[in-house]
């Protein structure tokens, strides 16, 4: 059980992310709901549910050690008075490596709980390459299928 209390939404995502630069597997589940129905999902992996799950991963994440720097752009937050949703752009770095990544576009659902606030879900995907969109109507020539959602 962890006795930090998070204000809002923002201070418990700052949490996350700085949990994350520091490999910090302890603050890291202190912003996570102490609930089962927890989700992660990291890019380009499975759905990952219950808090067991989640640690796990981030274990296996954070057994590299501290390295990444993470740096956020992008942040729109809806909210309302029990439940905040953050999209955003992921910027992530590796101090020395000299070119930049494209970004990791990520869905943080936080709850306002007896404790303060704690995130309830993080999905993260990598960006998809960018693509010239087919305009609308009967006829398309060669390219990539419309998208479905």
């Amino acid at each position: 059980m962890t006795s930090i209390i998070y204000a809002s939404s923002t201070d418990c995502e700052v949490a996350f992310y700085r949990a994350f630069e520091k490999a910090d597997l302890a603050a890291m589940m202190a912003v996570w709901a102490e609930d089962d129905e927890v989700v992660c999902i990291h890019p380009g992996g499975p759905r990952l549910c219950g808090l067991d799950t989640v640690r796990e991963s981030w274990r296996s994440i954070f057994a590299a050690g501290p390295g990444l720097r993470v740096g956020i752009s992008h942040r729109v937050i809806t909210a309302t008075l029990q439940t905040a949703i953050h999209t955003l752009h992921e910027n992530l770095s590796v101090p020395g490596e000299p070119r930049e990544r494209a970004p990791i576009l990520a869905t943080n659902v936080y709850l306002r709980t007896e404790r303060g606030w704690r995130m309830l879900l993080h999905h993260a995907s990598p960006t998809p390459p960018a693509t010239p969109r087919t305009p609308p109507g009967p006829t398309r020539g060669p390219g990539p299928a419309p998208l479905l959602h």
